[in-house]
C-alpha cells in the first residue's frame, strides 16, 4: 500500500448533514476491499453502527454529490445499484472492530489522525486567540470540549 497521507484522506472527507463523513466506496478503496464486501461486514454488525456513526445518503444528497465530480461514466453498469452509506469519525472508528486486517488497522489509524488534525485546525480557526490570555482558561476548556463534540 502506498503511504497514506492526511492530505489524501482530507480530499475524501465531505460535510453532509453538518457532519464530516467518508463515503463507503472511498473507505473500501483505502481498505483494499470492495464496497459490497465492506457493507456486508457492516450489515452483519449493524448494531455497532447507529445513525450518528453511519447513514445512507438520500437520493438528493447522492445526486448533489455526484454532480460535484468532474467526470461521470455513462452506460449500463456504470453506476451504483444502491445509494452509498457514509461514515462519521465514530463510524470509521467502529469499522476497526469489524475490519481487522493489518491494512484496515493502518488505514484507521491514518483516518483518525486526519480527523484529529482537521478538528484541531477548525478549532484554532474558529477561536485563534484562546492562547492569548491565562484568564481565559475556563473559556478555553469549554470551547475545547465543544470542538470535541462536533
Amino acid at each position: 500500500m502506498n503511504k497514506l497521507t492526511p492530505s489524501k484522506i482530507e480530499t475524501m472527507i465531505y460535510v453532509i448533514r453538518d457532519q464530516k463523513v467518508l463515503l463507503d466506496s472511498d473507505l473500501a478503496e483505502l481498505y483494499g476491499v470492495t464496497s459490497k464486501r465492506m457493507n456486508e461486514q457492516v450489515k452483519r454488525n449493524i448494531r455497532r453502527f447507529p445513525p450518528d456513526f453511519m447513514f445512507q445518503l438520500t437520493a438528493e444528497e447522492y445526486d448533489s454529490l455526484r454532480s460535484q465530480f468532474a467526470t461521470l461514466e455513462t452506460g449500463r453498469g456504470k453506476h451504483r445499484k444502491y445509494r452509498p452509506h457514509v461514515f462519521t469519525e465514530n463510524g470509521v472508528a467502529m469499522l476497526s472492530s469489524v475490519l481487522t486486517s493489518d491494512r484496515a488497522i493502518d488505514v484507521n489509524i491514518s483516518i483518525m489522525r486526519t480527523f484529529a488534525k482537521l478538528r484541531h485546525f477548525f478549532c484554532r480557526l474558529t477561536f485563534p486567540s484562546l492562547n492569548a490570555s491565562p484568564s481565559m482558561k475556563r473559556t478555553r476548556i469549554s470551547f475545547f470540549a465543544s470542538c470535541l463534540n462536533d
